[in-house]
């Protein structure tokens, strides 16, 4: 049997970040704490299995070399000066660090599929199905790799060669040409369509669940549009009654993830899943990775039986989460266990949402400065964000950022590029010949890289 050794004296990380510099370790800051912490990992490991280390010349060498290999990725580092909080095509959702951590740690190996009071077969993601009951108080949760499985995975085990009902108000379309028609179809399901495009009544529905061949209804909550003028549907309360009636059962495809709702700044219109639940829908699937604030999956919560069936379907071993998506959504999902208040502190997207204009003019002024002083053509300017992914579609989110236009004669389009492809990359919004930084979607702590990204980029144009 191999002894552990003992571990050696590891230094804050501020101080390990600092000792990477003085020896010439260059790398952004997250990039230098992405290849630290990693190398950290591999000490404790090694200690693990008896093999002594130390923070020596070797352990410094280990990450350099990881530095090296990190700026030949493509899939790298962004900041978001969009002001989008949930930038689609950046990634969505920032985790939270308590995420990053869990992840990072069963990135090895991992209690995953074992049970450590009995050491046998257990189920992989069973702390994520029963924090989600615990956050949403439905019975029961299963997790996926992204809502568009999920979705799949409800109507294909519910209703696969028999009909789902979808009325024509909720046919949406979203990113990438993905369609809910097509989505009941690719499930191997009926599609029954109910009402017109701007208007459904509950008798239309009555009217559909006449036929026995109906195995569920379908509801989808409008994404990236709303609807306005001559327009109407039934509460749902009143459909999921009905469907209770009929012995249908009633799924409610959520997208943006709002757990509760109350308090959480840009999204007070957006559906909730404790709204759902409570109006009496059967099946509510949502995403991790919008207002849920965590990795990328497919959550589904509702009664046991239902959601078991969903689990027992075999579609859901081809949709099921990586082991570091498992543990970065336990964590995400443990955050919000503690309280909307709690999630509000400490989840970044949630963060963001709530800043205030105020909070941000202070920081948006001292940037501005800093860059004229390094003869930046730059000054404080009202933004107006977005949550971005689908969810509240036509609120802005007021704040304040720095508008920075290049040199005299230069184009903006070399500026952009040269800030994109900085290490991180910077993405702002391309408005009035120059570049929009929203400081919305900066966390605080990084505000002086973003700064001199921007003089590095404004230099190289």
């Amino acid at each position: 049997m191999t002894r552990e050794t003992s571990f050696p004296r590891i230094p804050p990380m501020n101080e390990l970040l600092d000792e990477a510099v003085a020896r010439g370790i260059e790398a952004g800051r997250e990039a230098q704490r992405a290849a630290v912490s990693a190398e950290l990992n591999q000490v404790r490991a090694d200690c693990r299995a008896g093999k002594a280390r130390e923070l020596d010349d070797g352990f410094w060498q280990a990450v350099a070399h990881r530095i090296k290999v990190l700026p030949t990725m493509r899939l790298r580092e962004a900041l978001n000066a969009t002001g989008v909080v949930l930038h689609t095509n950046l990634g969505r959702a920032p985790w939270a660090p308590e995420a990053i951590e869990a992840a990072q740690a069963a990135s090895q190996a991992a209690v995953l599929e074992v049970s450590p009071e009995s050491g046998r077969r257990g189920r992989r993601e069973r702390a994520v199905s029963d924090l989600l009951a615990e956050v949403t108080g439905a019975e029961s949760g299963l997790a996926v790799n992204n809502n568009a499985a999920a979705l799949t995975l409800a109507v294909a085990s519910l209703a696969r060669g028999r009909g789902c009902v979808l009325a024509r108000t909720e046919m949406v379309e979203i990113g990438g040409s993905y369609r809910m028609p097509e989505v009941v179809r690719s499930a191997g399901a009926r599609l029954i369509e109910i009402g017109t495009t701007n208007r459904v009544h509950l008798k239309d529905y009555a009217e559909a669940l006449d036929d026995p061949d109906v195995a569920c209804v379908l509801r989808v909550h409008r994404s990236n549009f709303e609807l306005h003028g001559f327009v109407g549907e039934p509460e749902p309360d009143e459909i999921a009654a009905l469907c209770r009636e009929r012995g249908v059962p009633l799924v409610f495809d959520l997208g943006s993830g709002v757990l509760q709702g109350a308090g959480l700044p840009g999204a007070e219109e957006e559906p909730s899943v404790s709204a759902a639940l409570k109006a009496g829908c059967d099946v509510v699937t949502f995403s991790g990775d919008k207002l849920l604030g965590g990795p990328q999956a497919g959550l589904i919560v509702g009664p046991k039986s239902l959601v078991e069936k969903l689990r027992s379907d075999m579609l859901t071993r081809s949709l099921r989460l990586d082991k570091t998506l498992l543990a970065g959504l336990e964590a995400t999902l443990s955050l919000h266990a503690l309280g909307e208040e709690a999630a509000l502190r400490r989840v970044p997207a949630l963060r963001q949402l709530a800043l205030r204009a105020e909070d941000l003019l202070p920081r948006a002024e001292v940037m501005a400065q800093q860059l004229q002083a390094a003869q930046v053509d730059a000054q404080v300017i009202e933004t107006a964000g977005r949550v971005g992914s689908g969810a509240a579609p036509v609120r802005d989110l007021i704040g304040w950022g720095v508008f920075v236009k290049p040199h005299a004669g230069l184009d903006v389009d070399a500026l952009t590029y040269a800030l994109r492809m900085g290490r991180p990359g910077v993405f702002g919004r391309v408005q009035d010949g120059g570049v929009l930084l929203d400081l919305r979607t900066i966390e605080p702590e990084r505000d002086a890289e973003l700064q001199a990204l921007v003089i590095a980029a404004a230099n190289a144009t």
